[in-house]
């Protein structure tokens, strides 16, 4: 049960990754959304939906090693 509220937990900022993806590349093809009325508006939801996606991503796998002990001596909290 425990996998699968992760995995759930990693495929939803996945998800919007992918969509900001979407939108960046939309914006640079002229296909704009009507949700956004300017492109630049459109692209820059786009690449903070992008960063966020990773960057939750990253974040929890980083967490979840510091957690097990996996991760290098350099990359320990020392609190």
């Amino acid at each position: 049960m425990v996998r699968i509220i992760a995995v759930s937990l990693l495929f939803i900022p996945g998800i919007l990754a992918a969509y900001g993806i979407k939108l960046m590349r939309d914006t640079l093809f002229n296909e704009f959304n009507p949700i956004f009325f300017h492109a630049g508006i459109q692209f820059f939801v786009g690449a903070l939906l992008l960063v966020g996606g990773i960057g939750f991503i990253g974040g929890f796998l980083v967490h979840r090693d510091r957690k097990k002990n996996l991760v290098q001596k350099r990359h320990k909290r020392t609190d």
